[in-house]
Order: structure tokens, then C-alpha cells, then sequence
């Protein structure tokens, strides 16, 4: 892996945590992530799973994590699965994990070949009374293909149809939204590889360069820092394509007097950074433009102080619209009587700020954790105010990853430039 070894007490602790709280008698299995199909012979690049990572550690396809704390047979409370490499699955593919390496990886003794897993299955499945299954329950997201937990998933309830079966996703979305020490540190170098892609873009952003090429910069300083990619399709956007909120095509040219906005974060052992910031492309922002940009960081500074415990992620969306509804008052946008006369259904706002700004982020750039959840130590949420002008191609979005703590929220990203006097001094430097 292009990552560091992680140390193996993280998923022991995982899996511990998630035993607690397993129904006596029951067995939980999980799947590796499916090789996506790319076209003709070709896959995409594989990444893992985000639970089953979670659990094991184990960052390989056709793998199979079973935890049964209570089975009569003490080699099958705990077990992983892994492919049985050969010599010709060795020259064609590369390595695969040893028996012994998915052990000092994950921290599961009883390791087998994946050959071996239906009897052993048999077997443990047939002595619980439960059965914990998983999928990805995103709230927003229904995918046209099935994942491999759900497919497989499926199978094992027409093999066993007579157990009891249980969502393993509520309980893992429990564990997940209370990042560890050994979490942030992650997220935390997350942030770190972020910055240097970020501070690579202010030395190199000028009139006549295109989006795309912003992006292999990024990419360049990602891979140089043992990133294993962007943690999410990059927003790298100028002009008025900073107005399209999930703009990706990242192909035109960047223009003399606009601004350029910037959506990414670095993927580092599967934990995802996420940052947003905007930059004039010549080097100078406007009067306009840093009038604009100022009203969403004042805005930006005055949420982050929300991130304590007891807050909800709705708590901070609601305060951003009464904030960036007056500063689009002060802005000219609109006036007080405006607002005063607006139809409640459509408020003046929505049409220059029509996103939320708190999100979990994790092994997931949209990690779990519902809205209305109070903040807890140990959360990670972003905080990303903007405001899209369309008729002026002023796109703004200024976000950082948070952390909540037992007192003050701790910024990931506060030695990231984010001032605009600061972007402008290191863009001419």
C-alpha cells in the first residue's frame, strides 16, 4: 500500500466495539468491496469497502470478515477470508496478502483461504440464532447495481431463510460518527497532503492555464505524499463554472480577472480530507470579489464556533442562511424590505447560497451521521459556507474539516491558507 502500515489496535478496537453491541447469539459477516467493471477487460481502481476497512484493515478484493463473539467453536468468533494466491495470480496481478500479513494487518488470528469459507460458514451460521448483514444506507444514495454485501448478502438469507436478520449499518453508523485518536491522526495527515496540493495550486494558478491541468498538479502533490488519489471526483472550477455546485468536467481555460474555485481532499489510507477555496486566477481579487469572498469567511468563522457538543448539524445550516442572508443584504444582492416582502416558500437567499454546510467526513467524504444527531467529541464535520452569483461569475466557497471536541472545535485545516490578503501574497510570491 502506498500508505503507512496502520497500527492494528484500531481495528481490534473496531471490532470489540461492534461485538457489544451484536444480539446474543448472532454472527455478523461483512464483504469486501466488488472490482468495478471499467470497459473491455479492464477494472477500475479498487478501493475498499468503508465498513469492512473499518473492521479489518484489510484493503483487498474477495475478502469476507465473520464475527461471531458467542459460536461454540472459538476459531470461527473471529474470522477473515482472503484469496489463495498462486504463481500465475502472482505474475498477472501482483501480490496478495499472506495469511500471516492479513494477520499483523488486521489483528485476527484465525485467517483462512477463501476455498475453505462455505463449510466453516455452514457452521457458524448454523449455530446462531442471528444474523447481522450490511449495505451502504446513505440516505441520498440508491445506486443502480447492487453492492457485493447486498447481492451476497441475499444468498445467505435463501440458504438460511429461518434466522432472524439484522441492519449491521445503524450500528456501524454509531461506531463510525466517534472518529478515534488513531482516526484523526489520519484525517489529520488527510489535511496535511491537502494543504501541500493546495499551496502547489497557488504557485502555479495563472491566466491561460486550463482546469484539468490545475487538477494534475493536485494529483502530482497527492501521490508525491502517498495519497492513494483524491478523495472524491475534484471540483476545479473558473469563471462561471464556480456557480455548478458538483462542476467536474475541469477542461476550460481559466481567464484573466475571474476566480477559480477549488474542491478537493486528500485520500490517505482510505480517510478523505475536504476542502474548498477560491483564488482569483490573475493573482488579485477584485474590490467585488474580495467584498464577496470576506462575507462568506466571516461567515465561515462565525459557524465554526458552533462545532461544540449538543449541536446539530441543522442547528449550523439554519444559522448559515441567517448569516449569509445578511451579508447578501450588505452585498447589494437584495434588501431588507425585499426580504421582508419574500414569499416564505422561496426565500431571496436560495438563489446565491442552495447548499447545507455540515457534513460528517471520514472514510467517506459524506461519512455517516444523520443531520439531526448532536455533536459529540470526536465528530468530524465540515464547514462550508459559499455564495454563487451567476450573473457576475462569482462562484465562492470557503470549507474546512472540524473537529469536536470537549471544548474548543479544533480546525484540521487552520494552517491552510484561507485569508485572501494571504492567497494573494503567496500567488505573487
Amino acid at each position: 500500500m502506498r500508505y503507512l502500515p496502520i497500527n492494528k489496535a484500531l481495528f481490534v478496537n473496531n471490532r470489540e466495539r461492534l461485538s457489544l453491541l451484536m444480539r446474543k447469539n448472532s454472527v455478523a459477516v461483512f464483504y469486501s468491496n466488488d472490482q468495478q467493471t471499467r470497459n473491455g477487460d479492464q477494472y477500475f481502481p479498487f478501493r475498499q469497502q468503508s465498513d469492512f476497512f473499518y473492521l479489518c484493515g484489510i484493503d483487498q478484493e474477495k475478502s469476507v470478515l465473520v464475527l461471531a463473539p458467542q459460536c461454540p467453536n472459538p476459531k470461527l468468533r473471529e474470522a477473515l477470508f482472503i484469496i489463495k494466491t498462486n504463481e500465475q495470480i502472482a505474475i498477472w496481478e501482483g501480490h496478495k496478502y499472506t495469511k500471516e500479513e492479513a494477520r499483523e494487518c488486521s489483528g485476527i488470528e484465525n485467517v483462512y483461504w477463501l476455498d475453505d469459507m462455505e463449510l466453516m460458514m455452514n457452521e457458524v451460521i448454523s449455530t446462531s440464532q442471528e444474523v447481522y448483514l450490511n449495505r451502504n444506507e446513505y440516505p441520498k444514495f440508491f445506486p443502480e447495481t447492487e453492492e457485493r454485501n447486498h447481492r451476497l448478502g441475499r444468498l445467505l438469507q435463501e440458504k438460511f431463510p429461518l434466522h432472524n436478520y439484522h441492519r449491521a449499518a445503524p450500528i456501524l453508523t454509531q461506531l463510525r460518527m466517534l472518529k478515534s485518536d488513531e482516526e484523526i491522526q489520519l484525517l489529520q495527515k488527510a489535511c496535511d497532503i491537502t494543504k501541500a496540493g493546495f499551496e502547489r495550486v497557488l504557485n502555479f494558478v495563472k491566466p491561460g492555464v486550463h482546469e484539468f491541468e490545475i487538477q494534475g498538479e493536485i494529483d502530482h502533490e497527492f501521490t508525491k505524499n502517498r495519497a492513494t488519489g483524491q478523495g472524491y471526483a475534484p471540483i476545479i472550477a473558473s469563471g462561471i463554472n464556480s456557480c455548478v455546485l458538483h462542476y467536474i468536467e475541469n477542461d476550460k481555460k481559466c481567464e484573466a480577472g475571474d476566480l477559480l474555485l477549488m474542491d478537493f481532499g486528500a485520500e490517505y489510507a482510505n480517510y478523505t480530507a475536504d476542502m474548498s477555496r477560491t483564488i482569483p486566477i490573475d493573482g488579485s481579487f477584485s474590490p467585488r470579489q474580495k467584498a464577496c469572498y470576506n462575507a462568506v469567511l466571516r461567515t465561515f468563522k462565525e459557524l465554526k464556533k458552533m462545532y461544540v457538543p449538543g449541536t446539530k448539524s441543522t442547528d449550523i445550516n439554519e444559522r448559515a442562511k441567517q448569516l449569509m442572508e445578511a451579508e447578501m443584504i450588505g452585498l447589494g444582492l437584495f434588501t431588507q424590505a425585499d426580504v421582508d416582502a419574500q414569499d416564505p416558500e422561496k426565500p431571496l437567499f436560495k438563489k446565491y447560497f442552495m447548499h447545507g454546510v455540515a457534513h460528517h467526513i471520514g472514510l467517506d467524504v459524506h461519512d455517516v451521521g444523520p443531520k439531526e444527531e448532536p455533536f459529540k467529541p470526536g465528530m468530524v464535520l465540515t464547514c462550508e459556507p459559499g455564495i454563487y452569483i451567476r450573473e457576475e461569475k462569482i462562484g465562492i466557497r470557503i470549507e474546512n474539516d472540524i473537529l469536536v471536541t470537549d471544548k474548543e472545535p479544533i480546525d484540521l485545516m487552520s494552517h491552510i491558507p484561507i485569508e485572501a490578503d494571504d492567497i494573494e501574497r503567496w500567488m505573487a510570491e
